[in-house]
């Protein structure tokens, strides 16, 4: 088995805006990159949660989490989990920094830790 990880480039860390969102194209892929007002960036698919779908890029940064911009969805950036009383999940991927150059490694499949009583699809 191979544990070595496949980074693609997503730009440079000044094109990422404090408490905004950004499509980057990685394989066939959007991605949604989230800088928080701290300065981390964070990784998920630009893909709601919710049932109808949508874009997660244009969603508004609060600390740790971005608020989906159609449902209101509270989705926390570091785990993907949708925060009660909603609930899903969006895939998240690892972000890689490195002399100002960003880079994403994509996931495979979501990490699934509910409780089994969401509308995930994972069940």
């Amino acid at each position: 088995m191979n544990d070595t990880l496949n980074y693609f480039p997503a730009g440079k860390l000044e094109d990422y805006t404090a408490q905004m969102g950004r499509v980057v194209h990685i394989q066939g892929l959007e991605i949604a990159v989230f800088c928080t007002s701290s300065g981390e960036l964070y990784a998920l698919d630009n893909r709601s949660p919710h049932p109808k779908g949508g874009p997660l890029a244009e969603g508004m940064v609060s600390g740790h989490f971005v608020y989906d911009p159609l449902y209101d969805w509270k989705i926390d950036l570091r785990d993907g989990l949708v925060q009660a009383p909603d609930h899903g999940e969006v895939r998240t991927h690892q972000i890689r920094v490195q002399e100002g150059t960003v880079s994403i490694t994509l996931s495979k499949s979501p990490e699934h830790s509910c409780d089994g009583k969401c509308t995930c699809g994972h069940h």
